[in-house]
């Protein structure tokens, strides 16, 4: 793909696909074809080429004749089974739209139809139209990329079908990352037919193999919470029209409006040039380090060959970089301890000076030094303050709620800027860094103790490859400067930062269907706790409740910290502690737990075997 430039590679026939196999029965092209349309090869030229498929599961295809493409192509008598618009609303996940894509785990019924998704896509539309004055001489555009999963193909086709049921153009990523997405909307390259209007992101982060979702963006960035329950009561009520022979008719004019681009290469090529431009146009700045990456059989596989190679790096030991949607080695979750331990024993192995691992759709990411340190949760947060506070003195970091007392300190007396604590919720931490700076309180960096790291410099995206693309930086320009060579450029800037001696998150559950909640929600029931809680602790002398908190409570008492919250989704009471030892974390657990016992919806079977340990 490399070699067309950026040009438009090919036009998907999608519907002569969906012909070939109309003299298999019903049951088979349903049951045998739906495999086989997830490695419908793209063109290159004259050549066929398979893209994104291990051959692990090729092997485990049927033996059909692989010169043939057959798709799952819906029988004409089938009927479009009834989904109501309550079942839509199941689908939002905060910002994201989330659901279950793939049958065969027991108890978890398919909700991400193909017919689901299309009528999601045809809402996107209607949403972006009404957003967006469409130029007269062109259709609005919109560009679709997915992670490794395995139900991307399926879904991609369906969210063509309902952007071009809508009458937009369609532009194919194929395998790409969450952050291109949206940055495909403010590139300027009409040879990739960009700035795309809107972008649609197949992907559900780490989840399990048999689920997936979806992020949109516009050139304003990711939609927030209002867009998406807008979008999906429309989804409900297109769904609605549907008729079996108007799916049928889509399928076949589809073709003329889906173009397929090799977007990525621009992508990458801009993260190649930050760091040059760091280190002072040196050609290859990272020359003698030897970094390995993990991308967990995810969509960040590209980040050795396409972005550290050309910067001179050494990549050899890098794993699991080939996508695969079943997968196979850990979950790709820089919050995963088998995740962090895989990459650890990576850098270690071979003898690398820097180690890197990002999630499924690399918004997320997170590294390790030379000597097996992780630099994750609360040290990538303090080691990404030290550099944007080098650059912007006194700027204010903003963060989630769960991060310790001991960043506070190494954000605020060591490196001089302010901590702000804010909800959870990615798209929350970054929306409270942009609110700070329209009423004029600088800020440069919002960041998850998750992994999500957003820069004002690139346009509030959270971005894991961005992300690791600044410690690069530290490392090129140290190297540049004769200031030093391997990754202790970078620990020497968490050097100072206070860390807890024990830390735990439990989960209380709230059993909805109790008699205790008498009918009403189980939010209602959940601040309830928490509304109890404080008035707990006002009346200890021994604890202290935060004088700022905007989720849940935060106390302070006992050598640390709790904080008890209201999941952002379920009906779950997240208690986090932190505290310089077990037994002192007990002491702030036995607060929780007298309180949560009055109220016999909560599960406290957690915190009990907690403080009875």
């Amino acid at each position: 793909m490399a070699a067309m430039s950026g040009k438009i590679v090919q036009h998907v026939l999608v519907a002569q696909c969906c012909q070939k196999n109309k003299h298999f029965g019903t049951h088979y092209r349903q049951d045998c074809c739906n495999l086989l349309r997830y490695n419908l090869p793209p063109f290159r030229g004259s050549n066929l080429a398979w893209s994104g498929i291990p051959t692990t599961q090729l092997r485990s295809l049927p033996k059909l004749n692989r010169g043939i493409v057959y798709c799952n192509a819906a029988p004409s008598t089938a009927a479009t089974p009834s989904v109501q618009k309550s079942d839509f609303l199941r689908l939002q996940n905060g910002s994201d739209i989330r659901g279950v894509a793939i049958a065969g785990v027991e108890g978890e019924d398919v909700t991400l139809t193909e017919p689901v998704t299309e009528a999601i896509a045809a809402a996107f539309a209607a949403w972006l139209q009404e957003r967006k004055k469409a130029d007269t001489t062109r259709h609005l555009r919109v560009s679709i990329g997915h992670d490794s999963r395995i139900s991307a193909q399926k879904l991609q086709d369906a969210v063509s079908y309902g952007l071009t049921r809508a009458g937009l153009d369609v532009i194919q990523y194929g395998l790409a990352s969450t952050p291109a997405m949206f940055n495909s909307t403010i590139t300027e390259n009409e040879d990739f037919l960009c700035p795309a209007d809107g972008s649609i992101m197949i992907t559900a982060s780490h989840l399990p193999y048999n689920r997936n979702g979806f992020k949109f963006f516009t050139n304003a960035g990711g939609l927030g919470k209002p867009d998406i329950k807008d979008i999906l009561e429309r989804a409900a009520s297109i769904y609605g029209t549907f008729t079996d022979e108007d799916l049928s008719n889509v399928e076949r004019k589809a073709s003329q409006s889906i173009k397929q681009v090799d977007y990525m290469s621009i992508y990458t090529s801009n993260l190649v040039a930050a760091v040059r431009k760091a280190a002072g146009d040196i050609e290859k700045p990272l020359e003698g380090f030897h970094i390995v990456v993990d991308a967990g059989n995810g969509a960040g596989g590209f980040f050795a060959g396409k972005v550290l190679e050309p910067l001179g790096a050494i990549t050899s030991g890098s794993q699991f970089l080939e996508a695969d949607g079943m997968f196979p080695n850990h979950i790709p979750n820089p919050e995963d301890k088998v995740a962090m331990k895989a990459i650890t024993q990576a850098v270690i192995d071979n003898k690398a000076d820097l180690g890197i691992i990002f999630d499924t759709d690399v918004d997320r990411s997170a590294a390790v030094d030379s000597s097996g340190r992780e630099l994750n949760r609360n040290r990538l947060i303090a080691l990404m303050s030290a550099i944007v506070l080098e650059e912007h003195p006194g700027t204010t970091i903003v963060t989630d709620s769960v991060t310790s007392d001991g960043l506070t300190t190494f954000i605020e007396k060591k490196l001089g800027g302010k901590h702000h604590r804010f909800k959870r919720g990615y798209k929350n931490v970054i929306d409270e860094a942009i609110r700070l700076n329209s009423i004029g309180e600088e800020s440069h960096l919002a960041i998850e103790t998750s992994g999500h790291g957003a820069l004002k410099e690139n346009h509030w995206l959270d971005d894991g490859a961005y992300l690791m693309v600044k410690l690069l930086n530290k490392l090129a320009s140290a190297k540049a400067s004769g200031k030093g060579s391997g990754s202790k450029v970078l620990t020497d800037l968490v050097e100072g930062l206070e860390e807890p001696g024990f830390a735990v998150e439990l989960r209380l559950k709230i059993d909805q269907n109790h008699g205790d909640l008498k009918g009403g929600s189980f939010r209602d029931y959940g601040e309830a706790v928490i509304k109890h809680l404080e008035n707990t602790v006002d009346s200890d002398h021994n604890l202290q409740k935060a004088p700022v908190n905007y989720e849940g409570v935060r106390v302070s008492g006992h050598g640390g910290w709790f904080l008890l919250r209201l999941s952002l989704h379920d009906p779950v009471l997240p208690l986090n502690i932190e505290a310089s030892s077990k037994e002192d974390a007990v002491k702030l657990g036995l607060v929780v737990l007298n309180v949560a016992q009055a109220f016999h919806a909560i599960d406290t079977s957690a915190l009990d075997k907690f403080v009875q340990a």
